[in-house]
């Protein structure tokens, strides 16, 4: 994918991810151009394997495709902008 994709690997139960969802949302809506995805995570689900998710919600910034930072449950907006940030 070309471009910034913020990819939010979590599940809609997870406290971490309800509790997370707002910081996560305000750093993605305060940054033009980012395209974010949720993914629904969970035991089986390969594509969560394949960035070797091990805790929810855990953001993962791409750039053209191309991992360039994460942040793992968030504590708050400035985290996950800063992870942002990496992209540009």
């Amino acid at each position: 994918m070309a471009g910034v994709t913020a990819l939010d690997f979590g599940t809609d139960w997870c406290g971490y991810c309800k509790g997370a969802a707002a910081a996560i949302a305000g750093a993605i809506g305060a940054s033009a151009g980012v395209r974010h995805l949720k993914v629904e995570d969970g035991s089986g689900r390969p594509l969560g394997r394949s960035f070797k998710v091990k805790l929810w919600p855990t953001v993962v910034v791409l750039k053209d495709g191309v991992e360039v930072a994460r942040v793992v449950r968030p504590a708050d907006q400035v985290a996950v902008a800063a992870a942002l940030a990496a992209a540009s």
